[in-house]
């Protein structure tokens, strides 16, 4: 899953099929700015509207803004700056004073030029790892005002007919709150069953892990990975500190490559699909299904 990662909005991308999926990685791999995900999500908004489809959906991940790079190098010294002892005594009415003080020109400029929510929200108090609290940031409403007012240029200029008026959800927590499924349980078990056995014996400092996930749980292969082997340096709090490597959505990847193979159409089109809901009753291939990032990584 992971914070920032795009991980849960690609596998909702490939279940669901939305007009428009935003991949955090790829944003930043094409080094890709604020303006060029405006006009990517614009362009969508515009050719549906020319085809009279008014309506559509963007899905949005939640680290999104961490990985537009001028973004990154904004959180990145308002990490280090939040963490010193001088900001700990700054109030929250001269906060704002304080970092357009400290930060760096380019930095700077950016922060001001943020909606006043949106430049709060970075501000706000990080995480126990001393990062910035990216679900506390708003940046559907950041994103839609911006297509808003490129749209509603646009019609200025006679490139845009249609209609925009944005609805937001942000899904958090509650689309993590939902009751596991089968797979879900016996994976966990499986998970369970494989730390016990580690801890009886004496394999300690180790992740449990299972392997062969894409096929029935009673083939399924347990066992342990050292925890040292998934460190890397990082910098927390200001400093830099040993922690467990995040694991992005690789773009050379089956599960990205099979959604970059589909989302034009998706954009144009209306090919929504609805999944439904959790089923615990019937034959396995309805009731014991993994992810279909799974399967695609798997080849199944």
């Amino acid at each position: 899953m992971g914070r920032s990662a795009s991980h849960i909005a690609l596998e909702c991308a490939l279940q669901c099929q939305p007009n428009v999926c935003i991949i955090s990685e790829e944003v930043e791999e094409k080094n890709q700015t604020l303006d060029d995900v405006v006009t990517y999500i614009a362009n969508a908004v515009a050719k549906r509207a020319e085809a009279g489809n008014n309506f559509g959906t963007v899905l949005i991940p939640e680290g999104l803004i961490e990985f537009i790079p001028a973004f990154k190098a904004l959180i990145a010294e308002l990490n280090d700056l939040l963490a010193t002892e001088e900001a700990k005594t700054v109030g929250v009415a001269g906060l704002r004073a304080f970092v357009l003080e400290k930060l760096s020109a380019t930095n700077a400029a950016l922060y001001e030029s943020l909606p006043e929510g949106v430049a709060k929200q970075l501000t706000l108090d990080r995480d126990p790892h001393g990062n910035v609290q990216v679900s506390l940031i708003e940046t559907e409403k950041l994103l839609s005002e911006m297509v808003a007012a490129k749209l509603a240029a646009w019609k200025k200029e006679g490139k845009f007919n249609g209609k925009f008026a944005a609805q937001h959800h942000f899904f958090g927590y509650e689309g993590r709150c939902a009751a596991p499924s089968n797979y879900d349980a016996d994976y966990c078990y499986a998970l369970g069953t494989s730390a016990a056995q580690l801890v009886a014996n004496g394999k300690t400092g180790y992740m449990a892990i299972v392997k062969n996930t894409t096929t029935p749980a009673s083939e399924w292969v347990a066992g342990g990975v050292p925890i040292t082997m998934m460190m890397n340096m990082e910098r927390r709090h200001g400093a830099m500190k040993p922690v467990i490597r995040k694991a992005l959505v690789r773009l050379d990847g089956a599960p990205f490559k099979e959604f970059a193979a589909h989302r034009e159409e998706w954009a144009e089109k209306t090919a929504f699909v609805y999944p439904g809901p959790i089923q615990y009753f019937g034959p396995t291939e309805v009731c014991d299904q993994c992810t279909m990032t799974l399967k695609l990584e798997q080849a199944k």
